[in-house]
């Protein structure tokens, strides 16, 4: 199993920055890759990035396109995620994802969750 906890998120106006976080533990020798998804209130987790083991590749949603950017560090058994220009559309709870396969971009698709870190973007 891999454990997964999340840091970074907090209040931001709306065209500003964060960089969300992602600290494993556990069974991470194993290959596993990562995903962040995103809920807002009333709504549903929703897909946001994935990433390879390797990183070598990479997905988006169509709605932060442009704007974030995932990565991972191996070495560091952490993986972030880079937002810029957020908007307040963007305002959720963040979690990351972790499955020992090929990622995903389903919720049901991962077995390893993070407890979420909260983003707030400001108008």
């Amino acid at each position: 199993q891999v454990q997964l906890v999340e840091s970074g998120g907090g209040l931001v106006q709306a065209g500003g920055s964060l960089r969300l976080s992602c600290a494993a533990s556990g069974r991470t020798s194993t290959s596993y890759a990562m995903g962040w998804f995103r809920q807002a209130p009333g709504k549903e987790r929703e897909f946001v990035a994935g990433i390879s083991w390797s990183g070598g590749s990479t997905d988006y949603a169509d709605s932060v396109k442009g704007r974030f950017t995932i990565a991972r560090d191996n070495a560091k058994n952490t993986g972030f995620l880079r937002m810029n220009s957020l908007k307040p559309e963007d305002t959720a709870v963040y979690y990351c994802a972790a499955r020992y396969s090929a990622y995903g971009v389903r919720v049901r698709q991962y077995d390893y969750w993070g407890q979420g870190t909260q983003v707030t973007v400001s108008s």
